[in-house]
């Protein structure tokens, strides 16, 4: 553990802020995914590189605002994991889409793990965890299907993975809304004190 509480969380603005952000990202990629991604295989391509790679990027936006990634291992190991996987996918396109969708579903599985641990973390400093525990355990289970799906023989794509990141974006707006109403309710507490 680190050594204060202070450096094991960040502040509630940085955090509700952060949430918003992942949301707004998610929603575009899932909205590139399903429309311009679909007919176009080099944008497709493009789209499933950049998602584990915009991952690892915020992971490691967040870890610096709360006491770096020495100080929160579970997001110091999604960060290393997506970058690790935005290799791997970037490698897998040239093996075909069932090759990127196992990755994809090794990545979600681990990734919802880590997740799961940083929420159960921060609970303690915010309550308003429980989006991001269930989005952890969710994602999961997500890539547990995913790979089940990468075994079979069925023609899969960016369509198989975009379901999955549109629920991750479902739960950071409802992360980021439980953070606004929680602290809403803290102020108004204070006021009225």
């Amino acid at each position: 553990m680190a050594p204060s509480q202070a450096t094991q969380v960040p502040n509630q603005d940085w955090l509700r802020t952060y949430y918003f952000l992942r949301f707004a990202v998610s929603t575009i990629w899932v909205l590139l995914a399903f429309t311009l991604g679909r007919d176009m295989p080099p944008l497709a391509s493009g789209l499933l590189v950049a998602y584990p790679a915009w991952d690892a990027l915020a992971n490691y936006l967040d870890a610096s605002r709360s006491g770096g990634l020495a100080g929160n291992k579970s997001q110091m190991l999604n960060f290393v994991v997506s970058i690790v996987t935005a290799v791997a996918v970037a490698s897998a396109l040239g093996h075909g889409p069932h090759d990127v969708l196992r990755v994809f579903g090794i990545w979600a599985f681990l990734s919802g793990l880590f997740q799961l641990v940083t929420g159960i973390r921060r609970w303690k400093a915010y309550g308003a965890q429980w989006a991001m525990i269930l989005s952890g355990a969710q994602s999961g289970l997500a890539g547990i299907f995913m790979l089940k799906q990468a075994a079979g023989t069925e023609a899969v794509g960016i369509a198989n993975i975009a379901p999955y990141a549109a629920f991750g974006a479902f739960y950071f707006l409802v992360s980021a809304v439980s953070l606004t109403i929680s602290g809403a309710r803290r102020r108004s507490k204070i006021l009225a004190a």
